[in-house]
This record gives C-alpha cells, structure tokens and sequence, in this order.
C-alpha cells in the first residue's frame, strides 16, 4: 500500500478541528485495510462487536465509502470495488487519491481479513480519542471565554453531559436512526411485551394492574406522579423503586441477562426525605411491620428477626438513594449520568419536582423555572433512554372542590409539567376525605338520627377502607382510565386487587 502521506493530504475537520502544532489521532493505514476487508468479505461487518460508523472514520473519503458500503448492504446488495465504482466516480476528494481505482487499491492486500475485529476497535477508540480532544478543547475555550456572563458551574455541566456522551460511544455526527433501525427496535419491544406473556413491555411497577393499564415503564419516558398530601405519592414511588430494584436482583440470580429482565437498578434522588428515612419505609414494607414500631423501637423478637432477615436479603438490591438537599436540575442530571455510568440504572425516580432549582437565570419566576425543571426532566429521559418518574404537588384546588379527585388543571405552578409529561398519574384515596366527615360515634343517649348518620358513614367506610385509585389522566401511548389499588397505611405500602374490578368503590 502507498505511503499514507502521500495518499491522504492533511484536511481540516469542521467538528474537530486541531488546534496548531497538534495531530488528532488516527490510523488511516487502518481505516484503509478495515474498509478493503468488507469489499473482500461483506460478512465482516456483521461479526463486529463495535458499533463501527461512517463518523468513526477520520478519513472524509473512507466515511464516505463506508457509508455507502452500509447503505448497499441494506438493500441486501454486494459491496465490492465494481459496485461502488458509479457512486464515486464524481468524487473530488477521490480523485486526488487515483480516482475509482484507489477502491480496488483497497482490496489488493488483503491483510485486513486477518483481524478486522481489532482494526475495528482501535477505529473506534481513535474515534473517542478524537472526541475527548474536542470535549478538552471546548472545556478550555469555554472557560477562558469571559465575555459573556461567567457560569462556571454551568460549564462543569456541559462538560460532565459532553464526556457522557463520549462514554456511551456517541459522535459528533448527527445520528438520525434509519426506519429500518428504529423498525428493529419496535419489534423488541412488541417481543418483550409477548416474553411477559403479554402483559407489559416496559420496566415492571411491580404492581399488576398498574402494568396492565400502562404496559410497564417505557424507556425515555417522563411520568408525572402527582397528589395532595397524605395521599400516598412517596410511598406508591417508593414501592415502585423497590419493585424494578428487587425483580433485577432476583433476575440475575437466577441466571438472566439484565437487558431481558422487566427490573432495572433504580436512582431514587429524595429531596424531602432522608435516605434511611427511605430505607425505613422499604424494610418497614417488606418485614410487614409498622414504621411506628421500627421508630420506637417496641419490636417483638419475632418482628426483630423479620427485620433482620429483609435487611440480609436485599444486602445486593440495586437501589441508590441520592438524599442531597436543594439540587438544581442540571445537577441531579449530571448526578444520573455518573450513576448510569456507574451502575447501568434503568429507572430515575424524584421526589419531588417541586423542590428542584432551575439554573438561576429564571428563578426570579416560578413558572419559568418549573417549566425549565420539567424540560429537562424529560431530555434526561431521552438522553440516558431510560423512564424517568417525578412526584409533584397539586394546587389547593382540590381541597375546594366537592368533588376531590384531581384533575389535569391541579397540577402546580406550570402548565408545562403536562406538556412535557408522557404520562400524568394521580393518586386519590377516597378513604382520607371520608375520615374526615366523621361523625361524632353514638353513645346510648345519642338520637336515632345520629345512629343512622353514623351507620351511614361506617357502612361507606368499609366500603373505601384500604383502596386507592391511581388515575391515569394521560397517556401519550395509550388509554386513560382509573387503575384500583390497594393500600396498607400500617406499612405504607401499595399492592394489586386480587379483583381487577374497576368501580366507584375506588374512585
């Protein structure tokens, strides 16, 4: 092969242009026998390991070539010197290497079949190479770049968002999925829906009828989690967590890949409470003992052991509770990324939206900042491609209502959280407003009037005790509707009717 200096004139990048007396790294003798190894042997390509690209070339003229090996190939046409011969016979760049002939060049050495799986890797590694240098370059820039207003923590971000990017192989490129590609990835998750048994197909709530009505907990999207206080939001996202942690870790126990599991390792990020607070309710929830108990400390033996025993069991769950107080949201995304870095999490919980900072520049208005908040909520889903649940507060709307079952319109301080949302859930227990029209109980010299009135209100009591609603008031991808629930305030805890009846005792 000729002298690859003389083959391949110095160019310049327009993504990643080298700063003076410097030289990307790349192996162009590489990209050169990389490229004749698939015009030799098309099946080459589908034996790499490493999601090789056109962008991953440093050569323009070898992306070019590659993309169009790509392109044939998915037309299940074959890639050779002569069938690439009519695409670049008009090629400038081309030209100043010999032209078409410079294709079959690439084919007559024939080395690249020896190992173009190691060709390929190091492709890909100058690539990210390449990309650290220009994620460097910027970070310094920007830094020393003060003209505009000076936002240091701002840039950290940027430079944390940049370097993530960079570890999940991602290029400068845009990278616009074929329909092919995004076919593909429809059908797994039609085939993950049918591996269920056709129940769900996205990330398990671990609560049945929940799955039912929403088919799981579906990569990129933003959940919006809402309702007055008491009603349960913390507790409903904390067995949730604890769900999609627990059926991972039983998952790989028993030998299953992670990616086929329907649990996923959780960032629980808790701006109100504690994480042993958290902590507290989880093992409260799975020993079946009352977090008053667990405060005070009056366990039985029995209990203790239960205790002990739930606290062994989930030593490996793949929880992880961030409990840092008043985080922006560029922060707890930049907090997410290390953890799907770190840990491969599949699911982000926050509780609650409300309690997240903008970035400053909006915070002298509310609206503003929660629309901010919610906006970047929703690009974290997308960018780590994984749901992301956030809690929120409802107006005091509701309490003025006769009719207390939330609504669209409760939803606090910004009209953008449902824009933004995928899905909205409220959740409403008819139980907490009939307890407080009480009446006061009868006694022997109570009237029969009282009597009724109090038989009234305890025969509608049993009616409500221990249920919930959880209200799915949208759902970009589905139906609406009321899901029933069940709930143990004892262990604060949520569960499925054994019934799936959808009635009015649960509304």
């Amino acid at each position: 092969m000729a002298d690859t200096d003389l083959l391949f004139p110095a160019h310049d990048s327009t993504d990643s242009k080298p700063t003076k007396g410097t030289v990307l790294p790349a192996n162009l003798e590489a990209e050169a026998a990389f490229i004749g190894a698939v015009l030799i042997d098309n099946r080459v390509i589908e034996e790499l390991t490493t999601p090789l690209m056109p962008e991953h070339f440093h050569e323009p003229v070898h992306q070019r070539i590659y993309e169009r090996v790509l392109k044939l190939l998915e037309r299940n046409s074959v890639a050779t010197p002569v069938t690439l011969k009519p695409y670049f016979e008009s090629d400038e760049a081309l030209k100043q290497l010999g032209g078409t002939t410079y294709l079959a060049q690439l084919t007559a050495d024939g080395q690249g079949l020896l190992h173009p799986r190691e060709l390929a890797d190091q492709i890909y590694d100058l690539a990210l190479l390449r990309e650290l240098v220009s994620v460097g370059r910027n970070l310094v820039e920007g830094a020393l770049d003060t003209s505009d207003e000076v936002e240091p923590l701002r840039k950290i971000e940027q430079a944390e968002a940049d370097l993530y990017r960079v570890a999940e192989g991602a290029s400068t490129g845009n990278e616009a999925q074929t329909f092919r590609k995004a076919a593909f990835g429809a059908l797994e998750v039609v085939q993950a829906a049918m591996n269920s048994g056709g129940r769900f197909s996205g990330k398990t709530t671990g609560l049945d009828t929940i799955n039912d009505k929403t088919s799981g907990l579906h990569n990129s999207d933003l959940v919006i989690l809402a309702g007055r206080p008491a009603m349960g939001k913390t507790s409903l996202a904390t067995n949730i967590a604890f769900n999609a942690a627990r059926r991972l870790m039983d998952d790989l126990k028993a030998g299953i890949e992670p990616e086929k599991s329907p649990g996923a390792g959780v960032a629980f990020f808790s701006l109100e409470m504690s994480a042993d607070q958290l902590a507290t309710r989880i093992l409260a929830e799975q020993a079946e003992i009352s977090s008053e108990k667990l405060r005070s400390g009056k366990l039985s033996r029995e209990e203790f052991q239960r205790l002990s025993f739930a606290s062994q069991e989930l030593t490996d769950l793949p929880l992880y509770i961030d409990d840092t107080p008043a985080l922006t949201i560029g922060a707890l995304r930049t907090r997410a990324r290390r953890l799907k870095r770190r840990h491969d999490i599949g699911l982000v919980i926050v509780d609650y939206l409300q309690l997240l900072q903008g970035s400053g520049r909006a915070s002298d208005n509310r609206v503003n900042e929660i629309s901010e908040i919610s906006r970047g909520l929703k690009t974290l889903a997308k960018e780590l491609h994984v749901p992301v649940i956030a809690l929120s507060q409802l107006s005091r709307q509701v309490e003025q209502r006769e009719d207390k079952r939330p609504q669209l319109s409760d939803l606090r301080e910004s009209g953008s959280i449902e824009q933004d949302a995928d899905m909205v859930w409220f959740i409403f227990r008819a139980e907490y407003y009939h307890n407080a029209l009480k009446p006061d109980t009868p006694d022997e010299t109570s009237s029969e009037e009282v009597r009724m009135k109090y038989a009234e209100w305890e025969a509608r009591h049993l009616e409500l005790v221990n249920k919930a609603t959880l209200i799915v008031a949208k759902q970009r991808h589905g139906s609406t509707g009321n899901v029933p629930l069940l709930f143990h305030s004892e262990f604060t805890k949520f569960s499925s009717p054994d019934v799936r009846h959808y009635d009015d005792d649960y509304e």
